[in-house]
């Protein structure tokens, strides 16, 4: 199988296990959701689909030398997240959290295809839940993994904050020390660290998106309410739940509905908000192997350390928004 990839380029992948899961119903499921939920669906940021996402953290794993089984988590890592992603967070109000798909992944798996294909190779599918047990997949924040590597990669091309060459040359500086992914040039990792910063302020946790989020997320909630959508309906895609929730005869639902929209505004305003909500923060700290050692950047680059602080503090806490319809204005 080759697979062309705008991050990695073209790859051959040889090994059946892997051909026939990227083929299997639970993973196709994945170009339907995308990875900025409602913002990718009305046309605001890049739609980029969790199948995207998924096959380049597994290409970038595959690429850092790890074992098949670690491919194999890497590809099935976001296979439990929901229609709208992070979006059905905000509906459950964990805003800062957003681990419901983790949660639910065990849960999950077990209804899909993923068990008996599994099966079917020698492996149990329950040793893919916890991603924990491979750490070039997956590293607590706010250390480098593939997971944060290739979505903050594919997100930069979208929101024109990388080019190119700024993408070659962070894959190419990348290095895999005791188990851990590291930078070897300091200048790369500070601007690994700093960029990351501006995605997360121009996308992940953007007034406007965190906005739109929450409108999204009221809609639903509301749906869930009068009982025209259940749970269930969080894993089809992001189309399908949003014609349903289209098709739904309630006018609280759909003047909500209505607000998601690139014509609404969101406004900062302490004393007449429409809701106050928060949202989770992500900024690096990228891990250089420097002199045989590993260290943060951030014990090598104090500037870099006031900065990314300073960032962390000035997003923090739940943000009064008031929101400005288009028939409002």
């Amino acid at each position: 199988m080759e697979y062309n990839d705008p991050i990695y380029g073209s790859v051959i992948i040889t090994e059946p296990v892997l051909q026939v899961l990227i083929q299997s119903q639970a993973v196709q499921r994945l170009k339907g959701v995308l990875q900025h939920g409602i913002t990718g669906l009305i046309g605001l940021t890049e739609p980029i689909s969790r199948f995207d996402h998924s096959l380049g953290a597994m290409l970038l794993v595959r690429r850092l030398g790890s074992s098949v089984p670690e491919q194999i988590g890497a590809l099935l890592h976001d296979v439990s997240h929901t229609a709208f992603s992070h979006v059905i967070d905000y509906v459950l109000d964990d805003h800062d959290g957003q681990s419901f798909h983790d949660e639910m992944k065990e849960t999950y798996m077990a209804t899909t295809d993923l068990p008996d294909i599994l099966s079917q190779f020698g492996y149990n599918w329950a040793n893919f839940v916890d991603e924990a047990q491979f750490p070039l997949l997956e590293q607590p924040s706010p250390r480098l993994c593939a997971d944060r590597i290739d979505y903050f990669l594919r997100d930069c091309r979208g929101l024109g904050l990388a080019t190119e060459a700024d993408i070659a040359r962070v894959i190419d500086d990348l290095v895999v020390v005791n188990g851990r992914i590291a930078l070897k040039s300091i200048d790369i990792a500070r601007w690994f660290g700093e960029t990351f910063m501006q995605a997360d302020d121009s996308s992940w946790a953007n007034f406007r998106e965190v906005g739109l989020y929450e409108l999204t997320a009221r809609a639903i909630r509301r749906g869930l309410t009068i009982g025209l959508i259940s749970q269930d309906d969080f894993w089809w895609t992001d189309a399908v739940l949003w014609q349903k929730l289209c098709a739904v005869e309630d006018d609280a639902l759909q003047t909500l509905l209505a607000q998601v929209s690139l014509e609404t505004q969101f406004v900062w305003d302490e004393d007449n908000p429409t809701f106050r909500v928060s949202t989770k923060l992500r900024a690096v700290d990228p891990d250089l192997w420097l002199d045989g050692e590993l260290r943060p950047l951030s014990t090598l680059d104090p500037d870099f350390a006031t900065r990314r602080e300073a960032y962390l503090s000035r997003k923090q806490g739940a943000w009064p928004m008031r929101v400005i319809s288009k028939n409002d204005a």
